[in-house]
């Protein structure tokens, strides 16, 4: 992987019915994945072991905390903190890199 040119498009596809995820780095807790989401999938509550942002490349996706709720559209990003349990609603057609850090 390292020392690739990478087509951020061509990580993941957004499969019928079926979330995807490509492992693209990963050293211990820490990662760099692409995800993909069909629309109206969802990703049901988890907790995240470590901080982590998610950077929307294609489509509008939904991110839940507790009681606040964030839309994220292409081109954007939102860094959340760990053990803050959440979950993601694909309101598109949506593909993201997760960063955990």
């Amino acid at each position: 992987m390292y020392y690739n040119v990478l087509k951020i498009e061509d990580l993941v596809e957004n499969k019928e019915n079926l979330f995807d995820r490509n492992v693209l780095l990963e050293r211990g807790e820490s990662s760099l994945s692409a995800i993909a989401l069909k629309k109206h999938e969802v990703l049901d509550n988890h907790i995240s072991v470590c901080d982590a942002c998610a950077y929307v490349f294609e489509g509008e996706a939904e991110f839940h905390f507790a009681a606040e709720k964030f839309t994220v559209k292409k081109g954007e990003l939102i860094m959340f903190e760990k053990e803050k349990e959440h979950r993601v609603l694909a309101l598109k057609d949506t593909k993201f890199l997760l960063i955990k850090i």
